[in-house]
């Protein structure tokens, strides 16, 4: 009878031990939210609007309404939160209280117009001048959108220009300048609702220059890169894009120390900017000026074909004559041939190897008898 106490005492105590490993413990709650909705100062659902919650420990947790003004905030512990309604500039942001409960979601609709009605004047006025942020921002979207559209119309006409015979290429050009009015006029719209320090108006300068660029419009587009730039200083491509057109309306200084800001801004793709200007030189027939960027291009980047293909064009324009007896005879600028034999290595049987080696065929009829061969080495199968 003894034994049958001691089996039993000793379950029990078993019996216990594991219910307590098992048993859930308490934890931190996360279940907690917050939700409600938000009305601008006409009364009316105010979409897109950003809203940070931030707790008494610390935490934030961010959203933003809908398109009809409501919002929601999940995984909240329990609390006390203060919410900050983002409103457009320059207004700071609203804030309100809302004490959260484990396992509930808290209401904190927000009706600005009735906000502004209780605080008076002065909130009022500010108010007034949040809508007129709002206004501004929804045309600034839509004109931008627009103008975007249009730019991507231009550069599908340009690409079809270049492919058009004689007789098509006159209507083509009016329709690429046509666009090109279109697309300025929605961009110039768009800058009319930029408020002041407006973090949007380097892409709106942006691609208003670029709606110049496309068309050919160097001086106009020129200017408003340089507006981008202004307002956002550290973007290398809109130094680039400063760099092409200057080099193409002849003004090279001012195009390198575009560039070389290019360059400096993003190390990694400086080949690039200097090949890009290189090929603005090349494209405006200034082959002399050419030079000295492609040079720098392949330096930095001694394995593109396209560089070396145009450094030897660019060279050939350097060359020069002496008279030897009776006879003149040409004399080719150091690296001329080496470049063009270097496209033909690195690109064989391509559009810029080809294009060599007719380049150095062209250099043997100038004078017979220079060596132009390559040594192409075997790729590893």
């Amino acid at each position: 009878m003894k034994r049958f106490h001691k089996s039993w005492a000793l379950a029990a105590i078993l019996m216990a031990a594991l219910a307590s490993v098992l048993a859930p413990r308490a934890a931190a709650q996360n279940d907690g939210g917050i939700r409600g909705q938000i009305l601008d100062i006409a009364g009316k659902p105010w979409a897109d609007l950003g809203i940070q919650a931030v707790s008494d420990q610390g935490t934030k947790t961010d959203t933003k309404t809908d398109k009809d003004g409501n919002y929601i905030l999940r995984n909240l512990r329990a609390g006390l939160y203060t919410l900050f309604i983002q409103l457009p500039s320059p207004n700071k942001p609203y804030e309100v209280q809302v004490r959260v409960a484990s396992g509930t979601e808290a209401k904190a609709d927000l009706n600005f117009k009735d906000i502004a009605a209780k605080q008076g004047a002065e909130y009022q006025e500010a108010a007034k001048k949040a809508e007129e942020a709002k206004g501004k921002m929804e045309g600034l979207k839509q004109h931008f959108n627009a103008g975007a559209a249009l730019i991507d119309q231009e550069k599908q006409v340009k690409i079809e220009l270049l492919k058009a015979p004689p007789d098509q290429r006159d209507a083509l050009k009016k329709k690429l300048a046509d666009l090109s009015d279109q697309a300025v006029k929605e961009f110039q719209e768009a800058a009319k609702n930029l408020v002041e320090k407006d973090p949007n108006a380097h892409l709106v300068w942006y691609r208003l220059g670029e709606a110049y660029d496309t068309a050919g419009r160097n001086e106009e587009a020129a200017q408003a890169y340089q507006q981008a730039i202004a307002a956002k200083p550290d973007v290398p491509g809109y130094y680039n894009n400063l760099g092409n057109v200057l080099a193409r309306a002849g003004k090279i200084d001012e195009a390198k120390a575009a560039y070389t800001k290019s360059a400096e801004l993003d190390p990694a793709n400086a080949a690039t900017a200097w090949r890009n200007f290189g090929i603005s030189l090349y494209n405006a027939n200034r082959l002399g000026d050419a030079v000295e960027p492609l040079q720098k291009a392949a330096q930095l980047d001694p394995k593109n074909a396209q560089t070396w293909y145009l450094l030897g064009a660019s060279l050939v324009y350097k060359m020069t004559t002496k008279k030897v007896g009776d006879k003149e005879e040409v004399q080719f600028a150091p690296g001329t041939i080496e470049a063009y034999q270097k496209a033909v290595e690195l690109d064989p049987n391509g559009t810029w190897g080809q294009q060599a080696k007719q380049g150095l065929e062209q250099l043997q009829l100038l004078a017979p008898g220079i060596d132009t061969k390559v040594n192409l080495k075997k790729k590893k199968s």
